[in-house]
């Protein structure tokens, strides 16, 4: 990469640096990597354990593809941890300066307040004047048990997190105190939407 990588242009524009093609997959390798030393197994099971796919895009495949690249390009490293052993084969990887660089870089952009994702139920209700009535009442009916069981389920997380130390525990209890609000927000307007679409 040259030297006037990632410099603004004269015409006012950025070129594009090696940080800011990292996925979102990446980036959340490179978050949990920085929070300690782990190995590709260890480092799905933190995936898992963070229930990551419920708050990026990112799934385990995902994970192994990202950790090939950031090694590729410098910004994780294997390491050899004294006093512990390691299964045969299984590098124990670090992040790097670079690495933390990098994801420091790609953290700092406005555009991440910037957007929404249109979910498919979204979707589905912009489409929705097309639908037939039952099939109108149908989804409907399993959207609100969707956002009963997803608030149950995160009241169940927020109660483990409750008892978590980790060092993401307090933003991962604000996160899902959001998802609980947003989730029932939805489910009291529900009951607004289904008059609007079901007595046409």
């Amino acid at each position: 990469m040259s030297r006037n990588q990632g410099r603004k242009t004269k015409a006012g524009g950025r070129k594009a640096t090696r940080a800011s093609s990292l996925t979102t997959a990446d980036l959340v390798v490179l978050s949990l990597i920085s929070e300690r030393p782990m190995h590709g197994y260890e480092l799905v099971k933190e995936y898992e354990r963070q229930e990551v796919a419920d708050w990026a895009s990112v799934s385990r495949p995902h994970v192994y593809y990202a950790l090939q690249k950031l090694a590729d390009l410098g910004y994780i490293d294997s390491v050899e941890l004294s006093g512990k052993t390691e299964p045969r084969g299984k590098a124990v990887y670090c992040i790097t300066r670079p690495g933390g660089q990098a994801l420091s870089v790609a953290l700092s952009s406005e555009e991440w307040a910037q957007n929404r994702m249109p979910s498919a139920f979204n979707t589905w209700l912009g489409l929705s004047v097309h639908a037939r009535p039952a099939d109108r009442r149908r989804v409907l009916a399993a959207r609100r048990v969707y956002l009963d069981e997803q608030i149950a389920k995160e009241k169940q997380t927020a109660a483990e997190i409750a008892a978590d130390i980790g060092s993401r525990a307090r933003i991962a209890g604000v996160m899902v105190g959001l998802c609980i609000e947003q989730f029932e927000t939805e489910l009291r307007w529900l009951g607004k939407l289904e008059e609007a679409l079901l007595n046409r």
